[in-house]
């Protein structure tokens, strides 16, 4: 299966830089997101917890209020 795809590859010039480029973006992207995780402040990320109750209770008080 391997062949498939390493095969073509090695034809084209350059490629090595992909694999190089796609370990960035991903160690960037989760250092980003580890930083922001613990500079977050905790009042927003409580508001933010409670959205999809807040969002079930709408719900309920909708379905209440048409019966």
């Amino acid at each position: 299966m391997l062949k498939f795809v390493k095969g073509p590859l090695e034809s084209i010039e350059g490629v090595e830089i992909y694999p190089i480029i796609s370990l960035l973006i991903f160690f960037i992207f989760f250092t980003v997101l580890f930083f922001w995780v613990f500079t977050a402040k905790k009042d927003y990320i409580k508001k933010v917890s409670d959205i999809p109750l807040e969002l079930d209770n709408d719900i309920e008080l909708d379905h209440n209020l048409k019966n």
